[in-house]
């Protein structure tokens, strides 16, 4: 059985590269159970955890080029099962990562969604379509629709491996950010997969779909909001790296150090961060149109799926 519960998280990990450089509510779920833009196939990034021979994360990061976006695959291969998850699949790129979770020998059982995109349409739906018992997670304050909707504190759990779900809003009201666990028996250093709320050297527009600058660089600094305890992308290590959902400058990853220091936007005070992004005079999202209805209901969601409910753990 995998779970979904609501905890905090880590991992430790040797990788290929880059170098080492809750809330109160608990609820759990239960299902049975590149360097460079084109990024082929021998050049997609691994990482394998050793600090538990029986615990083993495998990761690769994949691009769709038409919207710069970053699809990430997880898998847990030290689990007879190989459980696997994507985070913010595109629908033209689904066929491809299918391809890629049967040559790795892996079982995919949840697509994951960051918030509901506006630049291309989720692959979730299609994912549902074409590989059985795939759950489709995404947070329950984006008002969209999926097998799973997630709250800040809750736990995604993949084999013995998890993602901590922060709330994140600002780009979005529903963004979320999905940090790697935090335990003994977790790889390090962390991850943190968090959309469009902070990219590489800058982050996500905050001029539509509920979008705040206010909330977007508190989300990034802190978290002390009414509805969780946990602290801003800005508090987790320094040597965490950050996986965002999209780069339109050929970059692939960077760490909470990295951006704390370099990060042109998000190091300086709110008022002139609100200044900044009252300013930037950027164009309508070719794409918001048909985007964001069709991401509402998971890309091509099936009107029969529910949300699952919570239960107490």
């Amino acid at each position: 059985m995998l779970r979904v519960s609501l905890h905090r998280l880590s991992l430790s990990a040797l990788c290929s590269y880059p170098p080492r450089s809750l809330s109160p509510r608990h609820q759990t779920f239960s299902f049975p159970q590149l360097r460079t833009r084109a990024i082929p196939l021998s050049t997609m990034r691994d990482f394998s955890t050793s600090s538990d021979l029986t615990t083993k994360l495998l990761f690769r990061q994949l691009f769709e080029k038409d919207s710069s976006t970053y699809t990430y695959l997880l898998a847990d291969v030290g689990h007879p099962d190989k459980p696997a998850l994507l985070i913010d699949p595109v629908d033209k790129t689904v066929d491809r990562d299918i391809s890629l979770v049967k040559d790795l020998g892996l079982r995919l059982i949840y697509a994951i969604n960051t918030h509901v995109h506006a630049d291309h349409i989720t692959g979730t739906g299609l994912l549902k379509t074409k590989v059985p018992g795939v759950k489709s997670v995404i947070s329950k304050a984006s008002n969209s629709k999926a097998d799973m909707h997630i709250e800040a504190g809750d736990k995604i759990y993949f084999g013995d491996l998890f993602l901590e779900v922060r709330a994140t809003p600002g780009h979005t009201q529903g963004c979320v950010t999905y940090v790697t666990g935090d335990g003994p028996d977790q790889p390090t250093p962390r991850m943190a997969f968090t959309g469009d709320t902070l990219l590489i050297r800058g982050c996500g527009r905050t001029d539509f779909q509920g979008g705040s600058s206010h909330q977007l660089y508190h989300s990034v600094h802190s978290q002390a909001r009414r509805w969780d305890d946990e602290n801003g992308i800005f508090t987790l290590p320094k040597d965490t790296y950050i996986y965002p959902a999209h780069d339109y400058k050929g970059f692939t990853v960077s760490t909470v150090g990295e951006e704390i220091q370099y990060n042109p936007r998000l190091t300086k005070g709110e008022e002139t961060f609100k200044s900044i992004m009252e300013n930037l005079n950027l164009p309508y999202p070719k794409m918001i149109d048909v985007a964001v209805p069709a991401n509402l209901v998971c890309g091509l969601q099936d009107d029969s799926a529910e949300s699952v409910a919570a239960t107490s753990k």
